[in-house]
């Protein structure tokens, strides 16, 4: 574990923030965020299996999402107190897991459009909401078995990011995201056979801040609709201009409200300007 993990400098017994990245990224997205928070804070920004510096994943791809719970709450674990969990996207869906099946490890969860898909599985092929990301994940899969890891990349960069993203991104982003594919493909496929219903994420007992952008897409949308009912602590709040990437096209922004959020739930306050 200690060698994906970036640690920044922090001051003796500060309290421990674990970043968590969206699929396709690393945990170099929460660079805005572990340098406004260090080094009042310890931060982690540990990278998911087959993402940065962290293995792939060999296992069935409908563990992966367990698996990578596991790894983030044995993190947690060795930090010596209750952690602030940080999640975007799939990184959200695991910090809301941790924060769910181990919550004697987690003070507070700040989570940035989680993706709990499962949470879609009910609602009718026809809605709008649960069909965007079944079509996708099934063009997904059968761009991988034919081989065509470019074309499965350039489907899942334009999924989330908007048509014509693919072609603004450098070659070596590109090539980043063909070769975590399979692991984003196992994250697809592990996030809509969860077993994880309503009624589980309202037992989750750490307070959370669940950020979204008015901007985002209908799948989304609706799960941010039915987790912000269930959690039984949130805080809501909704940025103009901002769609699925906000963590990452407005990092300063979002790094602004989730230090905000901690710092009210830690003896080491922010108070640096948003």
């Amino acid at each position: 574990m200690k060698s994906i993990d970036r640690t920044h400098v922090r001051a003796a017994m500060a309290p421990t923030i674990v970043c968590l990245h969206a699929s396709g990224g690393s945990g170099a997205q929460w660079n805005a965020l572990a340098v406004r928070m260090g080094p009042r804070f310890r931060v982690l920004t540990p990278d998911f299996h087959g993402h940065g510096a962290a293995p792939a994943f060999d296992g069935p791809k409908a563990a992966i999402v367990a698996a990578d719970t596991l790894r983030v709450a044995r993190l947690a674990a060795h930090a010596g107190d209750a952690v602030h969990l940080v999640g975007h996207s799939y990184g959200g869906a695991v910090a809301l897991r941790v924060a769910l099946y181990h919550p004697e490890l987690v003070a507070s969860v700040a989570v940035y459009e989680p993706v709990a898909l499962q949470l879609l599985a009910g609602f009718v092929r026809s809605d709008r909401c649960a069909a965007e990301v079944s079509e996708v994940a099934h063009a997904i899969a059968r761009d991988l078995n034919g081989g065509a890891m470019e074309r499965a990349a350039r489907r899942f960069v334009d999924f989330w990011s908007g048509d014509g993203a693919w072609s603004t991104l450098a070659p070596d982003r590109r090539a980043a995201f063909a070769r975590r594919m399979p692991a984003i493909r196992a994250h697809f496929a592990s996030l809509m056979g969860d077993a994880l219903t309503l009624a589980d994420y309202r037992r989750v007992a750490a307070p959370v801040l669940y950020l979204t952008g008015r901007k985002t897409r209908a799948s989304t949308r609706r799960i941010g609709e039915l987790l912000r009912r269930a959690l039984p602590h949130v805080e809501a709040i909704a940025f103009d201009g901002m769609d699925h990437r906000g963590p990452i096209t407005h990092a300063g922004v979002v790094a602004g409200s989730i230090a905000r959020f901690i710092g009210d739930r830690s003896a080491t306050p922010e108070r640096e300007a948003a």
